[in-house]
């Protein structure tokens, strides 16, 4: 069990897909516009990440080695298709709303590189463990950054107006530009609590 909750901890917290390893920046950027773009983006994400790892790792000792790769990304793109033919038909407008990045998902690198660096190389459960705490972690980065920018950018939270009547919105924060700045504001943050949480352990 204490395996499993490092898994989840490491995906979420210590190697972190989007703060930590700077992986998935192609979502992270393009859907993040509102809360509910970058959840649903998550979970896909995440759904995919659980069961391509856990398929991968059942799969690991029958894959020949010089074709791992191409082997990989048509089980993942099984599980890609599967989600996108579900959202198409259960969530039309969000499905919209993400686009082309939903079939994207199968050269997401998070997810190549779980399926290379710990599916292919562990067993089934811990496996699928680590794809949840990535999955995770990677929505907890989209919202988080989904939230700022719509609340900054439409004035807004899950499409409902929150912020008073003269707030006027920066237009950029919705934008390509808003999302760099987030982004990068986020990670500034982020790496300087680690930078004075580790000079106080060296006191």
């Amino acid at each position: 069990m204490n395996a499993f909750k490092e898994r989840l901890k490491a995906g979420i917290v210590v190697d972190n897909p989007t703060f930590v390893q700077v992986l998935g920046m192609c979502p992270t950027l393009a859907v993040t516009t509102s809360v509910i773009n970058s959840i649903g983006m998550g979970l896909a994400t995440t759904v995919v990440l659980v069961f391509s790892n856990l398929a991968i790792s059942l799969l690991r000792k029958f894959i020949p080695s010089k074709i791992r790769i191409p082997a990989f990304i048509v089980v993942i793109a099984s599980f890609v298709t599967i989600i996108d033919l579900l959202l198409q038909a259960y969530m039309a407008e969000l499905h919209a709303s993400l686009g082309l990045f939903i079939p994207l998902i199968v050269v997401n690198c998070i997810i190549l590189g779980r399926a290379e660096a710990y599916a292919s190389k562990n067993k089934p459960l811990p496996s699928a463990f680590d794809g949840l705490g990535m999955g995770l972690g990677f929505t907890l980065s989209l919202s988080v950054i989904g939230m700022i920018r719509e609340l900054l950018g439409a004035g807004q939270l899950f499409g409902i107006t929150v912020m008073p009547a003269f707030y006027h919105p920066p237009i950029i924060m919705i934008l390509a530009p808003g999302a760099f700045f987030t982004l990068g504001t986020l990670m500034a943050i982020i790496n300087t609590l680690k930078a004075r949480k580790h000079k106080e352990a060296q006191k």
